[in-house]
């Protein structure tokens, strides 16, 4: 089987890094999709058109030419999400995999017109044990002083394969928030690029990732400023057991004519056993002057000290565990104020832990 190679990073670093890129060689690209019916919205159903035609598919990176295509080509879930000032209520949309949904292609786009306040949920997950493939596209184009919450969620069994790449468009005085919580997936694959063309457009990218047995996790994240006093922050906070394995690949790129932008990048990663692998690339990139650009990332044990205070207060040493990666996790799921998803999430951290 061909390896399948995606998520190039904008700049080539040293080969010896082995992060340009990501090879898999246990994954084939299905061709023959099928439909995907098991799709739920809820809330505000009137603004979002199924499988009605979206603009056409023009994303500046993505994963890969060959998943791109597919998604232009295959798509077997179209859905265009039209928010203006009359969106008061959170909108969600549920994808459900089970035996008769096997395979999802889908195309989402969503267009917040100028000074929209929303919030707008997607989550993915799988029901039965069955292996499922899942291979998307969400693009977003928030208009000028627009204020818009997204929040993704890929609760996808270890199974499967989970592939997104995520295009946003950030006008002026706009700000985008962007909630990523991201569990499932034998392989997940994330490419997340924001162009920030607009004089104090702000975006905020918080990511949980967290993995089990032999799980791959490839986070690229690239962020490109081009207005002035515009503001990007990442901040990703992952665990990782067993034989699992993370690469972070993060670029803030401080383009001509963003005087006085500010890009703030953070990544941080607990070990939970000796056999899992983190391995991060945070990137700053500058051809512009007057600007403030900070990066940090790190990985390491549970801090025996503090594991060793929650035991001897009578908690069991898993349980004292899963207290300090929830503590890790707690401030990004904070910005989910849907009390309802926000416990399912809890729930599905402590079950990926047990």
């Amino acid at each position: 089987m061909n390896k399948l190679k995606l998520n190039e990073t904008p700049i080539r670093t040293s080969r010896n890094f082995h992060i340009n890129n990501i090879k898999l060689e246990d994954v084939e690209l299905p061709e023959v999709i099928g439909k995907f019916e098991n799709m739920t919205i809820i809330g505000q159903s009137s603004k979002i058109k199924t499988n009605q035609a979206c603009c056409p598919i023009d994303i500046n990176y993505g994963l890969k030419k060959e998943m791109t295509e597919q998604v232009k080509e295959k798509a077997n879930q179209k859905l265009h999400c039209y928010l203006n000032s009359k969106t008061e209520k959170e909108l969600q949309i549920n994808f459900q995999f089970d035996e008769n949904n096997l395979n999802l292609v889908d195309d989402i786009e969503i267009i917040a017109e100028e000074n929209t306040r929303a919030t707008v949920i997607v989550k993915y997950e799988t029901k039965d044990k069955v292996a499922c493939y899942h291979n998307g596209i969400i693009r977003t184009n928030i208009k000028k002083g627009a204020k818009i919450n997204l929040v993704l969620i890929n609760l996808m069994n270890i199974t499967s394969q989970h592939f997104i790449s995520l295009d946003n468009q950030i006008a002026e005085d706009a700000d985008l928030s962007y909630t990523m919580i991201d569990f499932g997936g034998k392989n997940s694959v994330t490419n997340y690029y924001s162009n920030l063309f607009g004089s104090n457009a702000k975006n905020g990218l918080y990511t949980i990732y967290l993995g089990r047995e032999n799980q791959l996790f490839d986070l690229n994240y690239i962020g490109e400023l081009r207005g002035a006093n515009s503001k990007m922050d990442m901040e990703i906070q992952g665990a990782l057991k067993d034989f699992a394995k993370k690469h972070f690949k993060g670029t803030i790129d401080f383009k001509k004519g963003c005087k006085k932008a500010k890009g703030n990048e953070n990544e941080s990663c607990m070990l939970l056993s000796d056999t899992a692998r983190s391995i991060a690339l945070p990137m700053l990139l500058c051809s512009e002057e007057e600007v403030e650009g900070n990066h940090s990332s790190s990985a390491g044990k549970i801090d025996e000290k503090e594991q060793f205070y929650l035991m001897s207060r009578g908690f069991t040493q898993k349980e004292a565990m899963k207290l300090m990666v929830r503590a890790r996790f707690n401030k990004i799921l904070e910005k989910i104020k849907n009390e309802e998803l926000k416990q399912l999430i809890l729930r599905k951290i402590d079950e990926r832990l047990d």
